[in-house]
């Protein structure tokens, strides 16, 4: 896949929208996504923009007889991995633990028992799978 031009986070609002609204239909002409976007701007504006995207290496197309059809170029998993890494950089200093207090702390109280359990299961599985000489912690020695 070739990778676009400039970072995702670096999209005007309302490129990122309409990116955004091709990642949740998955495909679409510009009337498709038109009526997808909430407070959608004109037909040929969405136009315009779907071009500018496809410029800018986030978007592909293709012809299907009159109309075009476009879809993300980046994986939705890539594009989530790298907005990720953005957000991780940007707010939390890289640490993933910074990034999970934020977000228990904002969710603890719709948080379920199940919630729970699934991410002690999502730890459990990450730490089984990640490599076996992890990083030192403060204070001294290696995990294993």
């Amino acid at each position: 896949m070739k990778k676009p031009k400039i970072k995702l986070e670096s999209l005007p609002p309302r490129e990122r929208q309409v990116l955004d609204t091709l990642y949740r239909i998955g495909e679409g002409s510009v009337a498709e996504v038109l009526d997808s976007l909430a407070d959608a701007p004109g037909y040929s504006a969405v136009r315009t923009m779907l071009n500018i995207l496809v410029q800018k290496g986030f978007l592909k197309y293709r012809r299907e007889k009159t109309r075009y059809l476009y879809r993300p170029a980046v994986s939705k998993d890539s594009a989530q991995k790298s907005m990720l890494k953005s957000l991780l950089d940007t707010f939390f200093v890289g640490k993933p633990t910074a990034a999970i207090a934020a977000m228990l702390n904002v969710a603890a109280p719709d948080l379920s028992d199940e919630d729970y359990r699934e991410m002690e299961l999502m730890i459990r599985s990450a730490k089984q799978t990640a490599p076996s000489i992890r990083h030192p912690r403060a204070g001294g020695g290696l995990e294993s």
